[in-house]
């Protein structure tokens, strides 16, 4: 895993690389996010944030100005790294967008419990899910103040 020493805007969560690459596009095309770092599981997404395991001295006082969190995800579920960011003071300060394919309430309820911004299903078609992405940089990127 190569060593980010630049600040990172935008924090991709998602185990599915098609998804990841369509948000990453969606990013890039508007010129929301120069700086994206896709990671593809819970345990990779908490070791980056933490600046441990292969992202060891990372600089984690450059927060991400948004995390993109899928919910269902090998290792440790998006919940779980949900649960994490916004139980520590550092980093309980970073907007997490949950962006899921789950609609199930009991989801909704638990990920806005611990702390979530937002809850996005992701749209099944291709043009709808590259809007929701533009649109999502567009608010936490632009719009939006922390």
């Amino acid at each position: 895993m190569p060593m980010i020493h630049q600040e990172v805007e935008v924090l991709i969560v998602e185990d599915n690389d098609e998804d990841a690459e369509l948000a990453i596009r969606a990013l890039k095309k508007h010129r929301l996010a120069n700086n994206v770092v896709h990671l593809s599981d819970g345990e990779q997404a908490l070791d980056f944030i933490f600046g441990r395991g292969n992202y060891l001295g990372r600089v984690i006082s450059q927060l991400p100005k948004v995390i993109l969190l899928d919910i269902k995800m090998p290792k440790v579920s998006g919940l779980q790294v949900l649960q994490a960011v916004k139980s520590d003071p550092q980093m309980k300060v970073i907007p997490v967008v949950i962006l899921t394919s789950s609609e199930e309430d009991p989801d909704i309820r638990k990920a806005y419990e611990l702390g979530a911004n937002s809850y996005i299903v992701k749209p099944v078609e291709f043009d709808n899910f590259s809007k929701t992405v533009a649109d999502l940089g567009l608010y936490w990127m632009v719009v939006n103040r922390i």
